[in-house]
């Protein structure tokens, strides 16, 4: 069949991911407004009210409702969708692991944006690292164009019977969510024949009846575990082959567990996830420009980690700058220490420097990322917050 010329729109990044949502045909939609996730959803409560999109579109009175519905929903055999941020996302957090426990396939948007308190509205990734470990796939978009691209894979990845988990898809609020770039819009045949129609293995019927994460006795519980956690593992298979057949049929290849910039004879490779990934390309340009051996590793697949093909794109590496947008508190990185346990027992160990930066919404620049480069030539530190006002020391 002929490709379909893709028609390109320069659109904001939350109404490139409600095309996208509307072109996957959800079942339900349901969600609760907190900056800077909004637009998302009002732009698809426009999309159903024009008449655009057939579906439910349910409003909720808070973000732990919305979760409560969509997984209502996807246990009756919807295909549901919701989104959220910040202290939404917490709010959320006590259904997050109800979803990924009775292994529904809901897909959520979430806007990354900081944590109170103190309150603030800009983006860190915080939020999505709170619940990383809920059983959620979480995959993390680096501009517009990946964001909506993502959405349409989650539904597939999510459904798929070898996984049939969640998928968090996480974007930098304001960062991807209000800013414009050219974003190729979907043909919805295209859509159509690499989405087919939601088929769930198990669903609430009362003529054939089911229980959804019942009681579990210490003989049982942690044998549920175990499945949730080998079947995330295996989940990577399908996050990467959904990509290929993404690539095959849009034309364009936008998934999978990692990306790498340069990284062939880098001697420096810096690791992040998310938008500054676009500042960090632009930075290890000019670094390249003058001689220095620098390249970029994109995390994309956060959960389920994907430790082998992290191993292989940085063991040639001398040194490894991760730069992350949240920390633990009390402890230091979050991203930092995953990576260094990625070289435990092997042979090939780079050094592993490990930056704070971002929090809040702060700027990270070009110059941000030559300095941690230098400090990662000059003692590759363990852990430090980069760009702090100095007068607070």
């Amino acid at each position: 069949m002929a490709k379909v010329k893709p028609e390109l729109k320069v659109m904001e990044g939350s109404r490139a991911v409600a095309e996208a949502v509307k072109a996957c045909r959800p079942d339900v939609i349901c969600a609760y407004p907190i900056t800077p996730q909004t637009h998302i959803v009002a732009e698809l409560a426009n999309i159903v009210a024009n008449g655009e999109l057939k579906t439910e579109y349910v409003n909720a009175d808070s973000e732990f409702s919305a979760a409560s519905i969509v997984l209502g929903a996807s246990a009756a055999g919807a295909r549901a969708f919701t989104s959220s941020s910040s202290q939404g996302i917490l709010l959320m957090n006590e259904v997050l692991y109800n979803i990924a426990g009775m292994r529904l396939p809901v897909v959520l948007s979430c806007a990354n944006r900081a944590i109170s308190a103190p309150l603030n509205i800009w983006n860190d990734h915080q939020d999505s690292f709170s619940v990383r470990d809920s059983g959620w796939i979480q995959l993390y978009a680096e501009s517009n164009q990946e964001a909506a691209d993502m959405h349409i894979q989650a539904f597939k990845i999510a459904e798929d019977h070898r996984v049939l988990l969640p998928v968090m898809v996480c974007m930098d609020g304001f960062l991807i969510t209000h800013t414009y770039e050219p974003v190729e819009v979907f043909n919805q045949d295209e859509v159509d024949r690499f989405l087919p129609p939601y088929d769930p293995p198990y669903v609430l019927d009362p003529k054939k009846p089911l229980t959804f994460g019942s009681f579990a006795e210490p003989d049982k519980y942690m044998e549920t575990r175990y499945i949730l956690h080998h079947t995330l593992e295996k989940a990577q298979e399908v996050v990467e082959e959904v990509a290929r057949d993404f690539g095959e049929t849009f034309s364009r290849f936008q998934g999978g567990l990692i990306d790498t910039y340069a990284t062939e004879d880098a001697s420096i490779i810096i690791v992040a996830m998310g938008s500054v990934l676009a500042t960090m390309k632009e930075a290890v340009d000019k670094m390249r420009n003058e001689g220095q051996k620098v390249g970029v590793l994109k995390v994309r697949t956060f959960r389920p980690f994907p430790k082998e093909a992290i191993y292989e794109a940085l063991k040639g590496a001398e040194k490894v700058a991760v730069v992350e947008k949240a920390i633990s508190l009390g402890y230091g990185g979050i991203l930092g220490p995953e990576i260094r346990s990625v070289f435990y027992g092997k042979e090939k160990r780079p050094q592993i420097a490990n930056f704070i930066a971002g929090l809040g919404g702060r700027e990270i620049t070009t110059d941000t990322i030559f300095k941690i480069v230098e400090k990662t030539e000059e003692k590759s530190p363990e852990l430090e917050f980069v760009d702090l006002r100095r007068e607070i020391l």
